[in-house]
């Protein structure tokens, strides 16, 4: 089935994933349609897709005007396709491509004192590293003041209240998308 930008300057641009890989599974048009409604205007936003598979969650930023996405997956596939749909984009210039484990990118963003206005998170739904990421996320400060979290998932997630977060969470299916806000 084929997989196209929905919004923004690169509207209907078709992107690639593999079809035959489980471990990586493009979120769907419709809850990217929602997600990205759900924030208004993104423009010169910066942008961390985490587990970012096709990384069709960071070019969707892009094409709606987030100004930078880092894009992380340890996937060498998964890698090969995000540079893939970059390139035949040309959006080089506003996208970065990490191969790294999930923590690893964490930590080397919190040393580097790097940070973003909007991070989603999209595991493989089986496991178990919300916790630790958010973790990550919060206490490294790498989320810009006002900044907002998505975690996609297919189960409830629990948030330490100490993070001081709104809570948001929209249903479609079996897939939630809970957004956290600062």
């Amino acid at each position: 089935m084929p997989m196209r930008v929905i919004s923004g300057t690169y509207r209907h641009r078709k992107l690639d994933y593999p079809e035959n890989n489980p471990s990586i599974r493009p979120t769907k048009d419709r809850i990217r349609e929602a997600f990205f409604s759900s924030l208004g205007d993104i423009t010169n936003k910066t942008f961390l897709d985490l587990y970012a598979g096709s990384g069709s969650i960071g070019i969707e930023s892009i094409s709606r005007g987030a100004n930078k996405a880092i894009f992380v997956d340890y996937d060498a596939e998964a890698i090969s396709y995000i540079k893939k749909n970059i390139s035949s984009l040309q959006i080089e210039d506003k996208c970065e491509v990490i191969k790294s484990k999930d923590l690893d990118a964490l930590k080397n963003f919190t040393y580097s004192q790097k940070k973003f206005d909007i991070i989603y998170l999209d595991p493989p739904y089986e496991s178990n590293c919300y916790d630790e990421a958010l973790r990550y996320i919060f206490e490294g400060d790498i989320l810009n003041e006002k900044g907002i979290v998505a975690i996609e998932s297919n189960r409830h997630i629990d948030i330490n209240p100490l993070w001081n977060v709104t809570i948001r969470e929209y249903h479609y299916g079996e897939i939630q998308v809970v957004v956290l806000r600062r």
